[in-house]
């Protein structure tokens, strides 16, 4: 996401969080609307059936490098979001992104700037940061 896209975004949801100011109401809506999001993967899963979820156990060597163990792992995942559940699942990690940045907003934090911190922190711990 360009720099400028993600400071409009930050002023805009500055601009219009009206009902949800309390910091409480905040914190209270980003866990909902990470359920939601949770809630729209899953319903693609055992409603729609344009995904499908075949997950067991990882087995891998015990002297596994971390760069294999990365091609060895995988998401579980079979088949893709139809556009019917993917608009669903976009809008409410849209809504997940706006209490997020909600959240910065109120803290007096920067997106952007948590942002850039978090990829830095990635590419320099690179394959240990085992996430």
């Amino acid at each position: 996401m360009d720099q400028e896209i993600r400071k409009d975004f930050q002023e805009t949801v500055a601009e219009f969080t009206i009902r949800h100011k309390s910091i409480l109401d905040i914190i209270s809506k980003t866990d909902e609307a990470s359920a939601k999001v949770n809630r729209a993967t899953i319903k693609a899963v055992t409603q729609c059936g344009c995904i499908e979820i075949g997950a067991r156990k990882h087995q891998w060597p015990e002297d596994v490098d971390l760069l294999d163990l990365k091609n060895m792992l995988n998401s579980n995942l079979a088949g893709q979001l139809c556009s019917d559940c993917q608009d669903i699942v976009e809008t409410e990690i849209g809504k997940l992104l706006f209490y997020i940045t909600a959240l910065c907003n109120t803290l007096n934090l920067s997106f952007d700037e948590i942002l850039v911190k978090e990829n830095e922190k990635i590419l320099t711990l690179g394959k240990f940061n085992l996430r």
